[in-house]
């Protein structure tokens, strides 16, 4: 089957209520492409229709790292489609499944990706409104992709509902989205608390677990949507949790290290020296008549060496010999 003349279909990828997605090849630019098309009774509705394909061609803008590109929007047999990049990899959702849970750390730094994501998508002025871990793509590099602007709305807000239904995924609707009341940014940033709950316990939470992110997760599950951060602040929180922000210059710290021993050596001799030299100035108790100093005895001078470890052990050497 081919859609619009240009796009054949390989294999089903996925579906929804609102959609279905299929991998399809692009017959024009020779390259796979995620094909997905609005659900046939969604089609025929006179609302949905024209936004999902305006919100599209919105989404298509956005040109980010952590965003599934956008190659097209069209109609073919009077349903729209978007062709969009195919991610090479696993859902978080299918992440979950193979694994139950992710340790701090590394949730932290898969939030991390989505708030950059959804801050590049709240800069642009769209709001995802349906953010979980379906939607969430991790390519085989580890780059996290925010997926599926199918039902993505403008920053301007509207009352989202279709047949007296929210829009939306139940388990990650943020209060005033599941009340169907006018739903700004603060509504992604909520939904990828409860994601990032989901990736800690196993399963989707509207509390925050104790743990090194309870206090930013307390934020982004706030029920009044002002007491939120927003996603850039977010991605800044969780991104100072991750490892490699602690470890950045442990390098320089280890090659201090590995130079310590030798340091320590050539100060030990020379303190051993300074004790040699102190026990030869006092030994022996007071006199009133000295006996005659012993003639001197030839002293050899100090061996030379390659390298200052060798040249510290040929030092300590000479001052055993010439102290006795």
């Amino acid at each position: 089957m081919t859609v619009a003349g240009r796009y054949e279909i390989e294999r089903p990828l996925g579906h929804g209520a609102m959609a279905v997605v299929d991998l399809a090849h692009d017959l024009e630019l020779g390259r796979p492409v995620a094909l997905k098309r609005l659900a046939e009774n969604l089609a025929r509705d006179d609302e949905i229709r024209p936004r999902f394909l305006r919100e599209a061609k919105l989404a298509a803008r956005l040109s980010h790292p952590n965003v599934v590109r956008v190659y097209d929007v069209g109609e073919s047999d009077g349903r729209p489609f978007i062709a969009m990049e195919h991610v090479d990899g696993e859902s978080l959702a299918e992440l979950l499944a193979r694994r139950g849970r992710l340790p701090a750390d590394e949730a932290a730094a898969l939030g991390a990706q989505a708030a950059l994501a959804l801050a590049a998508a709240h800069d642009a002025g769209l709001v995802h409104r349906d953010v979980k871990p379906h939607n969430l793509l991790l390519d085989r590099d580890g780059t996290l992709k925010l997926g599926d602007f199918g039902i993505a709305f403008g920053l301007e807000g509207t009352k989202l509902t279709v047949a007296g239904t929210v829009l939306g995924t139940a388990a990650y609707l943020a209060p005033e989205q599941a009340r169907g009341e006018r739903v700004t940014a603060a509504a992604d940033v909520y939904a990828l608390g409860v994601v990032l709950v989901e990736l800690l316990t196993g399963a989707p939470g509207r509390t925050a677990p104790t743990g090194p992110l309870a206090g930013t997760l307390t934020r982004c599950l706030a029920a009044d949507p002002r007491q939120r951060p927003t996603a850039a602040e977010l991605a800044r929180e969780l991104a100072a949790t991750t490892p490699a922000a602690r470890t950045v210059h442990l390098p320089a710290t280890r090659r201090r290290r590995r130079r310590l021993p030798l340091a320590v050596a050539l100060l030990a001799v020379l303190v051993l020296a300074a004790g040699v030299a102190a026990a030869v100035l006092t030994t022996g108790g007071p006199s009133p008549r000295p006996a005659a100093p012993p003639p001197p005895r030839p002293v050899a001078p100090i061996p030379h060496a390659a390298t200052a470890q060798q040249q510290a052990l040929e030092l300590a050497a000479w001052l055993r010999r010439n102290s006795r």
